[in-house]
Parts: C-alpha cells; structure tokens; sequence
C-alpha cells in the first residue's frame, strides 16, 4: 500500500509541475516543429532536452516520467520535443518492420540545435548546463546529438538503446562528453546482448550493451575495464528485477557509467508507472525495474558537469 502511494504522490507531482509547461514551436527549414517547455523563474538554467521513444510524444515524458517533478525541485529548464511521425531521424536508417519513422529528410540535428540554441539565445538556458537524455528511439537520438553536436551539451544519456554499426561509423564528437547508459537485459526490442530482439516490431544490427559502453570508453579516453561494480539495494522484489551500477576510469570530466536493469524489459525504471496500460506493457515490453527512477538517477549524473 505504501509503495502505491508513493508511486501516486509522484505522479500527481509530476502532473502539477507538468500544468506549468506551455507548448511552442520553431521553424526548422520550413518546416514548423513543437516541444513543450517547463521553464523556472530563475534564469539562466541548467536545461535538459527530453526526448521519447518512437510511437511516443514529449507530453508522454511530461506524464510518465518524473522530469517535471525534478525540473521543478531543482530549478531546471526542461524541454520535451516532439518527434515528427512520433520518431526520431537518429543516425541509423533501419527500423522494425511495423514502424514507421520520421518523413525523408527530416533534421532533426538541425531541430534540437536550433531549440537549444534559442533558449541559450533568449536567456532561458545555461550555456554551459546543457544536458541531453532519450528513451528508446530517443536514446539513439541522444547518441546521435552527442556525436554531432557536442558543442552544444555537458553530458548525455541513453535509455533502453544500444549503437549500431551505422550509427557508430558516424560518430564523431567534437569533443568528449560524459555519458551514462541504462540497459535492461530482458529487452525484447534492443537486445543486451546485441543482433535482434525477439519482439515482431525489433529491429536488426544491434550492437551489445558491452560492445556499446566500450565505444564510449574509447572516445572519453577511459580505460577499457569496469572502474567498479555495485549492486544496488533491492528496494522493490516484485518487480523481478534489479540494478547493477558499472563504472568507469577515465579523465575527470569524461565519465561514463551503465545502469544495468538485470532482468529488466525495454522500460524506463521509475517509481511510477511509464506506461498507460501497465500489464499490458509488461506483457508486451517486459517488467519496469522500481529500484532506481530514471529521470533521478541522470539527474543525479548530471548535475556533475561541467
């Protein structure tokens, strides 16, 4: 009962943080674009750019994650952009059979650095406090930002997506950027361990969670083994899974760290629920890990850089 009123605390805060966010747009090469802004009354903020999975909208990172809430305690700007087809044009070109992505030729390299850059313009967001983070399809887009325009953020975040060769052969930051991972190893769509998932919607051509958190090591100039391993806490047994925090060595500002969600499915770990339906997502993505939040927990990593 008390884990159930927590998890109902947290979404009706999430929902009254959420009632301050407005919707705007921004012409992107003709093309208009919308995302819904959460902005403090301190300005300039640390600001962090939220992007779904496809099938998804930025109001579904409004109502199902815990971002407004932590945007709100800790005074950030906050900015749920939404992908065109419900999709992002990350890096890679191949997707599952039944999904659809975004219309040919859409840039959305161009959409976010133009959105970035006009918060920066207009006072709203820190210069130096730019922070990106994506779930799913959103995790490949946040990968894909990194790579291209690391110029514009202190550190990234990917959920429930691994690289690919098409993605990592285009990969070529301006400079290295902290990076935190967050994989489960149930995932039927992005499989921990690479190639394709079980699911009929997976995609093919999946790098590993290892092989992908080693690509990142190398660009950040970190050592190639794991700086530490721990266990976290068990703070919630049926959900059937746990988290494994991995480390790394690398040069003070170049950390990069993965959450392993051991036997966790393609979801995002939160204390309140991420999907509509839960035991239809449950049945369909596999089990949501209740231990750690994910928009905590990157928080948390974060507000470490720069």
């Amino acid at each position: 009962m008390r884990r159930w009123m927590l998890r109902i605390g947290a979404l009706l805060a999430a929902l009254a943080a959420a009632s301050v966010a407005s919707a705007e747009t921004i012409d992107v090469n003709g093309v208009k674009r919308s995302y819904t802004a959460q902005l403090p009354a301190k300005k300039p903020a640390p600001l962090v750019i939220v992007l779904h999975g496809k099938t998804q909208r930025g109001a579904d990172m409004i109502s199902r994650t815990a971002w407004p809430q932590v945007a709100k305690r800790e005074g950030l700007a906050v900015v749920f952009p939404d992908g065109l087809n419900n999709a992002w044009a990350d890096a890679r070109t191949k997707a599952g059979p039944a999904l659809r992505g975004p219309p040919a030729g859409t840039d959305d390299v161009a959409f976010l650095a133009k959105l970035v850059e006009k918060l920066v313009a207009d006072g709203t967001a820190d210069a130096k406090r730019v922070f990106v983070a994506g779930v799913s399809n959103g995790g490949a887009m946040a990968m894909t930002m990194v790579c291209a325009r690391a110029d514009l953020f202190a550190a990234g975040a990917s959920v429930i997506m691994n690289l690919t060769d098409e993605a990592a052969v285009t990969c070529h930051p301006s400079r290295p950027l902290p990076m935190l991972l967050m994989n489960g190893t149930a995932d039927q769509l992005v499989p921990y361990e690479g190639g394709r998932g079980s699911s009929y919607f997976a995609a093919d051509g999946f790098w590993s969670t290892e092989e992908t958190l080693a690509f990142w090591r190398k660009l950040n100039g970190c050592e190639t083994d794991d700086a530490s391993v721990t266990d976290l806490p068990d703070k919630a047994p049926a959900d059937q899974s746990t988290v494994t925090r991995i480390s790394s060595r690398c040069p003070r500002g170049h950390d990069v760290v993965l959450y392993r969600i051991n036997h966790g499915g393609h979801r995002m770990p939160g204390f309140s629920p991420d999907a509509r339906f839960p035991r239809v997502a449950a049945g369909l993505l596999g089990p949501q890990n209740g231990d750690i939040d994910g928009a905590e927990t990157i928080w948390a990593f974060f507000s470490r850089f720069p």
